[in-house]
């Protein structure tokens, strides 16, 4: 059996901006592959690049392995992975060459390796695993056992034959997710990603993901890896796992990294009643829909199951806006559900788009708006990002130069010519994180008045933060208002 070093292209450290948040999540698309094919009966080994400093620092893992097989593996369930960051391309292309100077054979499967799969071949590597891997893999590496020449048969797959590169036709997605293994969380060294979520958020955090792929046609949202179908792992399947992820590493909190959590019918039901049933007791944070979050008793169920935090893809308070998405949701439903959700004592945080084409200033104004009236919990802000294989970036994609993708996650450069300049952007990234941290500020002002029996430490700070809070952001107004009339 051919022995296999797996690896991935996210260096924590090469996302200053991630770095600095100190929230890091192993890539368990990795260590999906990683248990299949060491079911399969292959030696694996594994090298974690999460806090790498250069991608030189793989070698040592060749010369303690001496590898046949180098796959580099990206993470499908994580967005920044999705993001395809030019650090992580270029990362992964010197770690391409290093296996090739090693002799390996090299397969790489990303999101970035997908969309630009003959790149990839350019950099040396031998095979790219398009859309989802597994099962593509397990024929690619059962080909290559036998010493197969011929590869067109394998769906899936990009390679090169006689100079030229061959395509294969699309596979499908896995149905019965339940036969996989679950991740080979024994490749990883939990302990760094322990002391670094202890550090910087004073609990651990663990990943894990109850489905693939997402059925909502956002024209805006790239789904390489798992598409448009959803499909999802049984609640029993996913207790198994967070049964034996509890006893072996004693995690405080999960992020189920699903695009939509919970979207089939008595899914959620099914699993609050297993957690209580396993005396199995944590905190959770999940994504979904605004339209998706109007049922009182689908959300009783997250709040019974330990759900503390909602991330909604809410994008933008104009409903021209989110039309123009072809989001599917309505501005009242982001209200509703909000209001919901809060009354069931769980926190709604926001996903907000700003730079869509066509967006005007009352737009902008409009989602402005919308966050100061309902006050989420937390909010993510970013500008519109074209990447391949979406509606959006076949409007754009014109007027997109050489710069087609992000350095790291916190450039948020507008890439394509809009209603205002990219430096605009930028600037309303700043004021409205710090108008949104004054509307928090003066919430927890009110509290001291109000609910003086409930005032802590924590409230007394955030409310004090509006001295420092209510000046920064009329600051960047101004500033803000000094960039609307720059040329786009």
């Amino acid at each position: 059996m051919k022995k296999i070093l797996f690896s991935h292209s996210y260096f924590l450290r090469f996302d200053p901006k991630q770095w600095a948040t100190g929230q890091p999540y192993a890539p368990i698309g990795t260590l999906y592959a990683a248990a299949l094919m060491r079911e399969q009966g292959y030696e694996v080994s594994f090298f974690d690049t999460m806090f790498a400093h250069t991608p030189e620092d793989i070698i040592p893992s060749f010369e303690k392995n001496d590898p046949d097989i180098l796959i580099l593996y990206d993470d499908g369930f994580n967005y920044l992975t999705k993001m395809c960051l030019t650090n992580m391309r270029e990362a992964a292309f010197k770690m391409i060459k290093v296996g090739k100077e090693r002799g390996c054979t090299v397969i790489v499967s990303s999101s970035d390796s997908t969309d630009r799969y003959e790149q990839y071949l350019q950099a040396g590597a031998d095979f790219v695993l398009l859309g989802e891997a597994e099962q593509t893999l397990s024929e690619l590496m059962a080909a290559i056992g036998e010493q197969q020449n011929y590869f067109f048969s394998i769906a899936g797959l990009a390679y090169k034959q006689d100079n030229a590169v061959i395509k294969t036709v699309k596979r499908n997605v896995l149905k019965e997710l339940d036969s996989l293994p679950f991740p080979a969380w024994d490749l990883v060294d939990i302990e760094i990603y322990r002391k670094t979520w202890l550090k910087h958020k004073g609990y651990f955090s663990m990943n894990t993901a109850t489905t693939r792929g997402c059925p909502f046609k956002c024209n805006w949202c790239a789904k390489p890896i798992y598409g448009n179908r959803y499909n999802s792992r049984s609640p029993q399947n996913v207790v198994a796992e967070l049964k034996m992820l509890k006893k072996k590493f004693n995690f405080d909190h999960i992020w189920f990294c699903d695009d939509i959590f919970g979207l089939k019918p008595g899914w959620v039901h099914e699993f609050a009643d297993l957690l209580a049933k396993e005396q199995l007791a944590f905190r959770f944070k999940i994504q979904a829909r605004a339209d998706l979050l109007l049922q009182e008793n689908y959300i009783r169920d997250l709040a019974r199951a330990g759900c503390e935090n909602i991330w909604m893809g809410a994008e933008s308070g104009s409903q021209k806006i989110l039309d123009a998405m072809d989001k599917g949701t309505t501005v009242e439903q982001i209200y509703e559900a909000t209001r919901l959700v809060k009354r069931n004592g769980i926190n709604p945080s926001f996903f907000i788009q700003f730079g869509y084409p066509g967006e005007t200033k009352d737009d902008i104004a409009k989602t402005i708006r919308m966050i100061n009236e309902l006050i989420p919990y937390e909010i993510g802000i970013s500008v519109s990002y074209p990447l391949p294989g979406t509606v959006f970036f076949e409007k754009v994609k014109t007027e997109l130069k050489e710069k087609t993708n992000w350095t790291d996650s916190d450039e948020l450069a507008l890439m394509f010519r809009n209603t205002y300049a990219p430096a605009f952007y930028k600037q309303l990234h700043r004021y409205v994180h710090k108008n949104y941290r004054k509307q928090v500020a003066i919430q927890h002002l009110k509290n001291l008045f109000t609910k003086p029996s409930s005032i802590r430490s924590l409230t007394l700070k955030k409310a004090l933060s509006f001295l420092y809070y209510a000046p920064a952001a009329w600051l960047d107004k101004q500033k803000l208002r000094l960039l609307e009339n720059s040329p786009a």
